[in-house]
């Protein structure tokens, strides 16, 4: 069930940002990126999907990163949720859209 949740956020995101799913998987650091990573790591989170499983469904794209790396992208999308109402717009309206 949570991976499909995940699924859907993964595609979400990647149409938000206008990338595809490679590039966000990527490793590329580049700001849009890595603000889409962040940005599915949060929601990840609110929708109480583990750290744990969040590196795995990650690994299983391709993408091996580390439990710090995913604490630090869901404590700077937390601030930009606090500090812009652009972010809490468009959070509010994945988390919406997203079903199981």
């Amino acid at each position: 069930m949570k991976r499909q949740i995940f699924n859907q956020y993964v595609e979400k995101i990647c149409s938000l940002f206008s990338i595809t799913s490679d590039d966000l998987i990527s490793s590329n650091k580049r700001g849009d990126l890595s603000d889409a990573r962040h940005m599915l790591y949060y929601l990840c989170s609110k929708r109480q999907i583990s750290v744990s499983n969040i590196l795995k469904y990650l690994a299983d794209m391709g993408l091996k990163t580390s439990h710090s790396v995913i604490s630090y992208g869901i404590k700077s999308v937390e601030d930009k949720f606090n500090n812009d109402n652009d972010y809490v717009q468009v959070i509010t309206k994945i988390e919406k859209s997203v079903t199981i």
